[in-house]
């Protein structure tokens, strides 16, 4: 018996006939006649789907949802054990799911022999419509109190800002920051007598780690797994030393959106649930998506969220960067998701602090009138304010 392999597969074969087995996403494993095509394939739902009440027919039984995909000619499917329906090569059927994660698999029996594709989804059964506000690069506020040691963290206009927002609307921010922004500041200098008022606002207000600093960019794009969690534990350390355990909140950004996938074990045992990314296509690249590949990517730039099983973590693409969005262009940004199932239920808002700063070189004095635009709008259409490291997906599980 010999070995070897293409692509994602790996092909054990004998004279007889070969078996193959494939990992990642839309995993399965066959055996079948040497000459036989390799057709049966799970197209919907994905593996690694984040499913909810949109997706199906959710009732005391579980959720009902509708497996389809493409099946060889002259074959008998089932899926699950049942009987599949099939016509023109494609087949579908009616699966109950159940547990929060589920297996569901696809058989096809023929003169060929058998092909087996199966995939793992999870079912969000207690999904509710909820947004989340995330900050990105944030460091200039901080540098602002411990320079002008404010009698209190609100005297500073930035978190006024953030705290007449949550006064208004109920909003709940993650602020993710840097340990540095250079040789003017670093936390360290961040004096420990706000913990009081940190702890009081924790219920909407919360510190996570970002980056080391700004620059360079995409410092953890090719950064070993060790580089990335020293750098989340030195700012962790930190939060929790000037703002307590009550405002620290595992990252779910992290700077650029890019790291090795060796890197995500190691922050899933920090408590990283989450992970936004853009997964967008720039300059016809798949960028800003932790350096999954295409197929993944383009199935998180067409759904509100996708789960590794490997390291536990779900994706999760980010809906609206309002520091990109004109003020006109919010409401036409946001409402089209609405209309479809696939990104209807979870809103992930998301902007980046110095375009508030009028120093700044690409400074937005319309900045805070973007976001009361963008969570007024999510507000009035029902979605909840959830901190996504609080149960699933901030929802209850």
């Amino acid at each position: 018996m010999t070995r070897y392999a293409v692509g994602r597969r790996t092909f054990l074969k004998s004279a007889a006939a070969a078996t193959v087995g494939t990992v990642g996403a839309g995993a399965y494993a066959m055996s079948f006649a040497a000459q036989s095509p390799v057709t049966l394939k799970i197209r919907e739902p994905y593996h690694g789907a984040v499913l909810n009440h949109r997706h199906g027919t959710q009732s005391a039984e579980g959720l009902r949802i509708r497996v389809c995909g493409d099946t060889p000619a002259n074959a008998r499917v089932t899926v699950n054990g049942a009987k599949a329906e099939q016509s023109g090569g494609r087949f579908s059927a009616e699966v109950v799911l159940r547990q929060k994660e589920s297996e569901i698999v696809a058989v096809a029996e023929g003169d060929f022999g058998r092909q087996e594709d199966r995939v793992r989804v999870v079912w969000d059964r207690y999904s509710q419509p909820r947004y989340r506000f995330s900050i990105d690069d944030n460091s200039f506020f901080l540098r602002d109190i411990a320079r002008e040691g404010y009698r209190s963290l609100f005297d500073c206009w930035y978190l006024k800002m953030l705290r007449d927002l949550n006064k208004k609307y109920g909003v709940k921010f993650t602020v993710n920051i840097y340990y540095t922004t250079g040789e003017d500041f670093s936390l360290p200098q961040f004096p420990d007598r706000y913990r009081g008022e940190w702890r009081d606002n924790s219920s909407w207000l919360k510190l996570a780690f970002h980056a080391h600093a700004d620059k360079p960019d995409r410092p953890y794009q090719d950064a070993p797994p060790e580089k990335l969690i020293a750098d989340l534990d030195r700012v962790a350390e930190q939060i929790l030393r000037f703002a307590g355990p009550e405002t620290y909140a595992p990252p779910t950004v992290i700077h650029w959106g890019m790291t090795r996938h060796s890197a995500f074990k190691p922050l899933a045992s920090r408590g990283v649930r989450v992970l936004s990314g853009y997964f967008a296509k720039i300059r016809g690249v798949w960028d800003v998506n932790y350096r999954w590949n295409d197929e993944v990517s383009e199935y998180l730039s067409r759904h509100d969220a996708w789960k590794d099983f490997q390291s536990g973590i779900v994706f999760s693409r980010v809906d609206i960067v309002c520091n990109s969005v004109p003020v006109e262009r919010i409401i036409p940004t946001l409402e089209p998701q609405t209309k479809d199932p696939n990104t209807a239920e979870i809103m992930d808002l998301f902007t980046h602090e110095q375009y508030f700063w009028p120093f700044y070189h690409n400074y937005l004095p319309d900045h805070p009138q973007r976001l009361d635009v963008a969570i007024r709008w999510v507000t009035e259409q029902g979605y909840k304010p959830v901190f996504f490291h609080e149960g699933f997906l901030g929802g209850r599980e």
